[in-house]
């Protein structure tokens, strides 16, 4: 439990010095005069339309609630659509990395064990819902812990790059500079090994269209797999491989936490 800890304390207190250096980077850091014309294309509708077409000529453009005309916290449409963009980017990825987690957990335990004091992961004769519900809850909040971490590097721009309501490109994460140079070496989340950078506007146009419907796709199958685990025969394609589930997925403290 100690070595556990430790662990844990020495992992806080690395993201603790980074985020430190990161207030003092963005506090000594001349603000920059924001205008409408120095945010980046595609944050208007017409890109929006534009877009949607090539994602999918048959739906083309849809949006019945009109959130693209919208004015999100009174920092204008054109910052409205930048965060649009940004949280179904950011959404289709972690249903990329969900649906695919939810395969490899159903079929795969990894021979190391999970915790400091030698327990195996659960069996992938739980469903990934179970298998959740049976690791230690403070594993659990590690979790959560390093997720705020990223949202919150992601939220200052790494203390180097403008907020994607403010004119960064919807979807590029701000690299791991400050951190690298100052705590230890680490790679970035978005294009690590430099692939992006080196391509031309026509294969980046491509796999942005790819990853937003790939996006899509999944978070309609990790949707398809929690509601046919959770409602028996909601999805008859998934009946024989369906494992029943009498929690609540969208509750993953259930029976360990609660601010009610």
């Amino acid at each position: 439990f100690s070595a556990h800890n430790l662990t844990t304390n020495s992992t806080i207190m690395k993201f603790a010095a980074a985020l430190s250096l990161l207030a003092s980077a963005t506090a000594f850091t001349a603000p920059k005069a924001t205008t409408r014309s120095s945010v980046v294309m595609q944050e208007s509708k017409a890109d929006l339309e534009a877009i949607a077409a090539k994602c999918n000529p048959i739906v083309n453009y849809f949006d019945p609630m009109s959130l693209a005309d919208a004015d999100f916290w009174g920092q204008g449409n054109e910052a409205t659509i930048g965060f649009l963009r940004q949280s179904e980017i950011k959404h289709g990825r972690i249903a990329m990395a969900a649906f695919v987690g939810y395969i490899v957990q159903s079929n795969v335990v990894f021979p190391w064990a999970q915790t400091l004091a030698g327990a195996p992961h659960p069996s992938p004769d739980l469903s990934p819902e179970q298998q959740w519900d049976a690791i230690p809850v403070g594993a659990k909040w590690q979790i959560f812990f390093v997720i705020s971490m990223l949202e919150l590097w992601d939220e200052c721009g790494g203390g180097e790059m403008p907020h994607y309501m403010a004119g960064r490109q919807p979807g590029k994460y701000p690299p791991f500079n400050l951190f690298r140079d100052n705590v230890h070496f680490v790679l970035d989340l978005f294009d690590p090994f430099g692939f992006h950078k080196n391509m031309s506007a026509e294969k980046k146009e491509a796999g942005l269209i790819k990853e937003i419907n790939n996006g899509r796709l999944a978070q309609l199958g990790i949707f398809g797999f929690l509601c046919a685990d959770t409602i028996p025969g909601s999805v008859p394609a998934l009946s024989g491989i369906a494992i029943p589930y009498s929690g609540d997925p969208m509750v993953p403290f259930e029976g360990q936490f609660s601010y009610f």
